[in-house]
C-alpha cells in the first residue's frame, strides 16, 4: 500500500482515531490475519461470533501494525474507530487505487474460467509492467480490496476477478476499485440457484462494462449472445474476442494435441499468427483469447503476444491440472469447484485426451443451481455418455443425477457407478486403473479434492506446486459466481 498517516487513513474511512497519533504512518501491509502483520502494517480487526479480530489486536500491535481498524475499542492498542470494518476497508481501497494516476485496473467477471481467465491476463500484463492479482478466487467484498491494497506507485496494472451472489454485488466491487478495462467471459447457470435466471445473471454481470468511463474499454465474448448484447450497456469503446467472425480477436483453424492443449491461429487487425497453448481443453482458447485482446490494447505486439500465449501456464490450483503418475496413468485435477459449463469443458478435454487407456470422469456435486439442479446434473451425465466416456464414478447421494443422465444414454457402451463417498471412489480407483488411463476428477467444493489427493500420492506432486510471480493474498475463496 502507499504510504499514508493514521489521519489520512482515518479521513478515507470515516473513522475516529483513539490512543493513536494521527501523524504516525501505516507503511506496510493491510492484513485481516494478524499472524500476516508486518512492521508499519495495519491490522483489520472483523468482530465475528466464533472469532473475534479484535481478541488479537494487541498481539497485531505487538507484531509491528501502527494501528488496528476495527469497530470497538481495545485498550492500550491505537485505533480507528468505524461502523462497520469490511465497508470500510472497501473505502480505504478506493482512497489508494485514487492516488495512483498510473494505474490502470483491469476488471473481469463470468459464470467460468474467472480464475484462470485472470491468471493468463496477469501473466501478460507481467510481461508490461509490475502487476497486482489475487492468487485463487479472492473476489468477494474482502477479497476485491484486499487485493487492491496490495497496489504501490510502482504498479501499473491491477486485475479484480469479480464475483457475484446477486444483481448489485459487482456494482459496489466496481464502486471500491473502478475499472478501466472491463472483460467479461460467459454467462452460465452457474449459482442460478441465487439469481433465478440466466438473464438476471446477465443484468448483473454486465454491470461491470456499466462503470467504465467513456475512455475506458469492454472486452466482450462475441460468441456468447448475453455477452455479447452488453454493449448496448456501456459507453466505453467495445473490442469483441473470440471465434465469431465479428470478433477483432479472433481464433482459426482450432486443432488439440493428444493431451488436449489447443493450436490455433490468432488473427488480428493487425495480421495473425500461430499460436499453440500449454493448457488442457478446448475452452482455453477462449480464455487466452480474451487475454490476448486485453494485452494487445495495453501494445503487446501481435508477434510477442503470440510467443507470450504459448508460455502461460497455471497459476491457482486445481484447475485443469495434468499430471503423469508413474504407472502411467494421467489425472486432470480440476476438482476446485464446478457448474454445467465448466463440467461440459473438464468432460470434452477428458475426450480429446482419449489414448491407448480408459476415460474415467468422477463426478461430485454441483452446487447452487436451484431449479436447475436436477436438470443441470442430468445434462452433464448425458454429455459423459455422449462424449462416449468409458468409466463415469459419481460421488455422493447429491450427484445421483449425473448417474441417472449416463444411464438413460441407451448407446452408450460406458459404465456408470453411483458412490457414497470420496473414499469409496477412491477405493474403486486403486483396484481399477491401468496403465494408459486418463482420469477427470471434478466437482463443487465438496472435498473432491480428496480423491486428486489420493491419485496424487504416487507423485509427490503437491496441489499447490504451481508458483505465482504475482502478488497477492494465498488461498482463500469464495463462492461468488
Amino acid at each position: 500500500m502507499i504510504p499514508l498517516s493514521l489521519a489520512e487513513v482515518a479521513g478515507a474511512v470515516d473513522g475516529r482515531l483513539v490512543a493513536a497519533d494521527p501523524a504516525a504512518r501505516v507503511t506496510g501491509t493491510v492484513e485481516f490475519d494478524s499472524r500476516k502483520v508486518t512492521p508499519g502494517g495495519l491490522f483489520v480487526a472483523f468482530p465475528g461470533e466464533q472469532v473475534d479480530g479484535h481478541d488479537y489486536a494487541a498481539a497485531a500491535v505487538s507484531a509491528g501494525a501502527v494501528a488496528v481498524l476495527g469497530t470497538r475499542e481495545v485498550p492500550g492498542v491505537p485505533m480507528v474507530l468505524v461502523a462497520d470494518a469490511l465497508a470500510a476497508m472497501g473505502r480505504l481501497a478506493r482512497a489508494v487505487v485514487d492516488r495512483l494516476p498510473g494505474l490502470t485496473v483491469i476488471g473481469l467477471t463470468g459464470s467460468s474460467g474467472k480464475t484462470t481467465t485472470k491468471d493468463l491476463i496477469a501473466q501478460l500484463t507481467t510481461r508490461l509492467g509490475p502487476t497486482v492479482a489475487p492468487p485463487g478466487s479472492f473476489n468477494n467484498e474482502l477479497g476485491h480490496p484486499y487485493t487492491a491494497l496490495q497496489a504501490d506507485p510502482e504498479t501499473r496494472y491491477l486485475i479484480m476477478e469479480k464475483g457475484a451472489r446477486g444483481v448489485g454485488h459487482v456494482r459496489y466491487l466496481c464502486d471500491v476499485v473502478p475499472p478501466r478495462i472491463s472483460v467479461v467471459l460467459n454467462v452460465g447457470v452457474a449459482h442460478l440457484g441465487e439469481f433465478g435466471s440466466r438473464e438476471t445473471i446477465a443484468l448483473a454481470k454486465g454491470e461491470l462494462v456499466e462503470a467504465l468511463p467513456a475512455d475506458g474499454l469492454a472486452v466482450l465474448n462475441a460468441d456468447d449472445p448475453l455477452v455479447d448484447a452488453m454493449a448496448a450497456r456501456t459507453v466505453a469503446r467495445v473490442v469483441r474476442y473470440g471465434e465469431s467472425e465479428r470478433a477483432q480477436v479472433r481464433a482459426t483453424a482450432v486443432t488439440l494435441d493428444e493431451r488436449g492443449r489447443p493450436s490455433y491461429t490468432l488473427v488480428t487487425p493487425e495480421g495473425s499468427a500461430p499460436v499453440r497453448l500449454g493448457l488442457t481443453g478446448r475452452h482455453q482458447v477462449s480464455n487466452s483469447l480474451a487475454a490476448a485482446a486485453v494485452a494487445r490494447e495495453l501494445g503487446m505486439p501481435l508477434a510477442e503476444l503470440a510467443v507470450a500465449l504459448g508460455e502461460l501456464g497455471l497459476v491457482s490450483t486445481r484447475r485443469m491440472d495434468v499430471f503423469e503418475r508413474a504407472d502411467g496413468v494421467t489425472v486432470i485435477d480440476d476438482s476446485y469447484n464446478a457448474n454445467p459449463a465448466s463440467m461440459s469443458a473438464a468432460l470434452r478435454a477428458l475426450a480429446s485426451m482419449r489414448g491407448r487407456g480408459r476415460t474415467v470422469a468422477v463426478l461430485g456435486y454441483m452446487a447452487e443451481l436451484g431449479d436447475f439442479e436436477a436438470e443441470g446434473h442430468q445434462q452433464v451425465g448425458r454429455l459423459a455418455a455422449e462424449l462416449g466416456v468409458d468409466r463415469l464414478l459419481v460421488v455422493g447421494e447429491p450427484a445421483a443425477p449425473i448417474h441417472e443422465g449416463a444411464t438413460a444414454v441407451g448407446n452408450w457402451g460406458g459404465e456408470s457407478v453411483l458412490l457414497t463417498d470420496q473414499a469409496a471412489a477412491v477405493e474403486v480407483l486403486r483396484g481399477d486403473l491401468r496403465p494408459g488411463d486418463v482420469v477427470l476428477v471434478k466437482g463443487s467444493r465438496y472435498r473432491t479434492w480428496e480423491v486428486v489427493d489420493a491419485l496424487r500420492e504416487a507423485t509427490g506432486k503437491s496441489p499447490d506446486g504451481a508458483g505465482s510471480p504475482l502478488s497477492g493474498p494465498a488461498g482463500t475463496e469464495d463462492g461468488a459466481a
